[in-house]
This record gives structure tokens, C-alpha cells and sequence, in this order.
């Protein structure tokens, strides 16, 4: 049995996030399964590297799944990308090794978010970008990510309820950057929680704004409760930028 790895880009305003759920209601897996299935005829169940919100994009995300099918992966990639609705498109298509799982084997995966935060809105950039109208302090916004940065329980960060799961995750580097009046913030960690993400960048918007201090975020990591933190960002700029394995 063979073992295809796939990197996928989409557009995921229309769709319910990355992960199917029940037969009505339109999502990317759902999407790729259905094509995939009825292109190699067999029941094809997808692995992918993690769920994305509702409205959340993703500009390498990557599947795997395994068939017994001869058709190449040039067929395969062909037959996609021809079949496959205009917001998703697969960008390559290969066989793997038998031991490859596009969850488990995860190193770190990078999310980026951009803020319009130029003195008036782009209509062109609208839905792809937060806007914000009041000036950031990048500074202050650096200053407090670092916080962030390392080992930690991130229960404060996410609106996961279970008890039994550990809310623990490493964060690699959080990089903030703008360029004409775009902000681009990319976060990268060992793994996110639900909502994780969008929580640490309404968090660090507050320090943006001058709500919330390095001290601030410390003492929000350090309660562990969901109503400490930010509000969670709008998920119509945030892409999955880059998953390393």
C-alpha cells in the first residue's frame, strides 16, 4: 500500500475549518476526500497536520493518506487541481514513506497573521487582513512576546475545556514585522492549542495598544484561565504558513 503526501493551499473563508465533521456541513477535508475518493475508487480517510478554525487559511498545509492505487501522483496532482473548487489547490503530490503521518511527525508549525494598520483601510487586502485603526506599538508588542517565548502551560491561551489533555506546547520565536503600513506577525511552535493562536495575537494587540504590560502576560501565563487573556483575533488573517517535519 502506498503512502501519498500532499501540500495543499486554500482559501478558508467559505469553509467550517480544516477538520470534517457531519455530511453537511462543507469543509477543506471533506472536500479533498470526496474528489480523492472518487478519483482512485476507494474510501480515502486524510491525515492532516492539524485543524484550522473556521475562516483560518492555509498556504502549505499537508495530508497524507494511503491507497492502493497505480495512478501516478503527476495523474493524481492533474485530476486535483482540475476537479477541485478555485479556493483549493494542491501545490505537490508524492509518495512517502510508509512511516510518514502528517500529524505525528510534526516538528513546528509557523501561523501568520496580518494587520492593516495604516492611517485608512485597504479594500483590496479586506478580507485577507485584521484591520486596526489605532497605531501598535511593535515595540512594546515584541517586548511582550518574548514572554511568551519557551516552555509553558498556555491554559490561559485557549478555549479547549478538556481537563485530561495537557495544555502545555513550546513556542519557538514570535516575529513582528511591518512593511507600508502591514503588520505581519508570525508565531512558531512545537504545536498550538484550540484557539491558541488567535488569543496570543488579541493578547499581544492589547500590549499594542498600551492595555498590557511584559508583567501583564507573565501574570496572564501564570493564571491559567481563559478570561485573563485577549480576545481572540478574527480568523480571516491568519494563514498556516509553513509546517517543518
Amino acid at each position: 500500500m502506498r503512502n501519498i503526501k500532499m501540500i495543499i493551499q486554500y482559501d478558508g473563508t467559505r469553509y467550517k475549518g480544516w477538520q470534517k465533521q457531519t455530511k453537511n456541513v462543507n469543509t477543506v477535508q471533506g472536500k479533498l476526500e470526496n474528489i480523492l475518493s472518487s478519483m482512485i475508487g476507494e474510501d480515502v480517510q486524510l491525515v492532516g497536520c492539524g485543524r484550522t478554525d473556521a475562516g483560518v487559511h492555509a498556504l502549505n498545509y499537508t495530508a497524507n493518506f494511503h491507497t492502493n492505487s497505480t495512478m501516478s501522483t503527476d495523474e493524481m496532482l492533474k485530476y486535483l487541481n482540475n476537479g477541485l473548487p478555485d479556493d483549493i489547490a494542491l501545490l505537490s503530490i508524492k509518495n512517502a514513506s510508509e512511516r510518514f503521518h502528517a500529524r505525528y511527525n510534526i516538528l513546528s508549525k509557523t501561523y501568520l497573521y496580518k494587520i492593516n494598520n495604516g492611517p485608512s483601510k485597504n479594500v483590496f487586502q479586506r478580507r485577507y487582513t485584521h484591520n486596526i485603526d489605532e497605531k501598535l506599538d511593535l515595540e512594546k508588542m515584541r517586548l511582550c512576546s518574548r514572554v511568551l517565548i519557551g516552555t509553558h502551560d498556555f491554559q490561559s491561551f485557549t478555549t479547549l475545556k478538556s481537563k485530561t489533555k495537557s495544555t502545555v506546547r513550546t513556542i519557538n520565536y514570535i516575529n513582528i514585522e511591518e512593511k507600508d503600513g502591514t503588520i505581519e506577525i508570525e508565531v512558531n511552535g512545537n504545536g498550538f492549542l484550540w484557539n491558541m493562536v488567535r488569543i496570543i495575537l488579541g493578547t499581544l494587540i492589547e500590549a499594542g495598544k498600551g492595555k498590557l504590560s511584559a508583567d501583564d502576560v507573565g501574570n496572564i501565563l501564570n493564571a491559567k484561565k481563559r478570561a485573563e487573556a485577549g480576545a481572540m483575533v478574527p480568523p480571516k488573517a491568519l494563514f498556516l504558513k509553513d509546517v517543518e517535519y
